[in-house]
C-alpha cells in the first residue's frame, strides 16, 4: 500500500500493487550495490508480512484515532524513514519544479488517497476484505493499461484474467445473496484506494520517466509531499487529539515506519537482486498474510466465499501478468530476449 515513483530510466512500472509500493518493473532502483547480510527469501517473507499486516494495522490504529490522522502519521513516519536512508545514502532531491509538481500529484494518487480510502473503509469493514479488495489492483491496472497505455495490448490470456478476478471480487461480496450484510460504502472505498495505485502508476510512468534523479529520491520526496498534503487536510476534518492510546499509537508508528518505509527499502533491494518478477510476488502473499492476521488476531469472521473469491482474485491477477509463451523464430538469433 506503500507508493514509491518509479526510477527515473525505468520505462514501465509495474501493474501489481503492494500495500505500500508502485515500484519499477524493467529496471533496479538506484541502491548502491553492497553485500546481503539476510537471505533474500527472508526478506521477501519480512516483506510480505509487513504489508500483510498493514491492514490491521490500520483497523488498530482507527480504533484512536481519525482516519486522516492514521494516515498523516504513516506518512509521517514512512517519510522520516526515507529521509534518514537518503541522508545516509546522500541521495538528492529533485531540483526541477515540473519534478515536484508531477511528485504533488503522484503523492495524492499512490499516497494521500489511497492510505485515506483505506482508513475510512475499515471503520465498516473487517481488515480481511479491504485486504482483498486491495488485490484487486492488478486488474484495474491491467484493466487501465490497456486503454490509456498503446504498448499494452489486449490479449486473450489478459482478458481472461481480467474476466476471473473480477468474478473472483464478486464471489468475495457474494454477489448471490444480493451483497447481504456488505458495508457498500466502505467497500467501495477500499475497491477506490485500489484503482488509485494503478492510475498513479499511469501517471507516473508518463511523467517522471527520464528526471535524472534516483528512486529513493524521488520516492522520498513523494512521501514528503503526501505528508504536507495531509498535514493541510488533517486539521479541517479532525481536531486535535485529547489522548494518544498506547495500542492505536504504536499501530501507526509500525505503520508508517514498518508498512510505509522500512517495507519500500526492502522491496527496493529486493528489484535489484532477484528482480522485478520474482520480487512483484510478494503482492500474492499480501491477502494470505491480511487474511490470516485479521482472523487470528481480531477475531473477525470469514465466510467460506471469502478464501474462495480471494483465490480466485489472485489467480486472475496472476494470469493478466503472465506474458505467455512466444512463438519460436524461424532462425537462430544470436541474442535471446527474455
Amino acid at each position: 500500500m506503500s507508493t514509491p515513483t518509479a526510477p527515473p530510466t525505468a520505462p514501465r512500472p509495474p501493474l501489481t500493487p503492494a500495500p505500500a509500493v508502485s515500484a519499477p518493473a524493467d529496471s533496479a532502483p538506484a541502491v548502491p550495490d553492497s553485500r546481503r547480510s539476510v537471505d533474500w527469501r527472508l526478506r521477501f517473507v519480512a516483506l510480505s508480512l509487513i504489508w500483510g499486516f498493514s491492514f490491521l494495522l490500520i483497523k488498530v490504529g482507527t480504533d484512536g484515532y481519525a482516519p486522516f490522522q492514521v494516515t498523516l502519521g504513516r506518512l509521517l513516519f514512512g517519510a522520516a524513514v526515507l529521509a534518514a536512508a537518503m541522508a545516509v545514502r546522500r541521495e538528492r532531491v529533485p531540483r526541477s519544479a515540473r519534478t515536484w509538481g508531477h511528485l504533488l500529484v503522484a503523492a495524492f494518487l499512490l499516497n494521500a488517497l489511497p492510505f485515506s480510502l483505506f482508513a475510512y473503509a475499515e471503520l465498516t469493514i473487517p481488515s480481511t476484505l479491504a485486504g482483498i479488495c486491495n488485490a484487486t489492483s492488478p486488474l484495474w491496472g491491467m484493466a487501465l493499461s490497456m486503454v490509456a497505455l498503446s504498448e499494452d495490448r489486449p490479449t486473450r490470456r489478459r482478458v481472461a484474467g481480467l474476466g476471473l478476478g473480477f468474478l473472483g471480487v464478486l464471489t468475495v461480496l457474494g454477489a448471490w445473496q444480493g451483497f447481504s450484510g456488505l458495508d457498500f460504502g466502505g467497500t467501495a472505498m477500499a475497491l477506490l484506494a485500489s484503482l488509485s495505485y494503478p492510475v498513479g502508476w499511469i501517471y507516473v510512468r508518463r511523467t517522471l520517466a527520464g528526471t535524472g534523479s534516483s528512486a529513493l529520491a524521488l520516492t522520498g520526496s513523494q512521501l514528503f509531499l503526501g505528508t504536507v498534503q495531509l498535514a493541510v487536510i488533517t486539521p479541517v476534518f479532525t481536531s486535535m487529539p485529547t489522548r494518544f492510546p498506547l495500542l492505536p499509537t504504536l499501530a501507526v508508528v509500525a505503520l508508517g515506519a514498518l508498512g510505509t518505509g522500512l517495507a519500500v527499502l526492502l522491496q527496493y533491494g529486493l528489484v535489484q537482486e532477484v528482480g522485478p518478477t520474482t520480487a512483484q510476488m510478494v503482492t500474492y502473499f499480501i491477502p494470505v498474510v491480511a487474511t490470516a492476521a485479521g482472523v487470528a488476531v481480531l477475531g473477525e469472521q470469514l465466510s467460506w466465499n471469502t478464501p474462495v473469491g480471494a483465490l480466485v482474485v489472485l489467480a486472475g491477477a496472476a494470469l493478466t501478468q503472465s506474458r505467455g509463451h512466444r512463438k519460436a523464430a524461424r532462425a537462430p538469433r544470436p541474442v535471446s530476449r527474455n
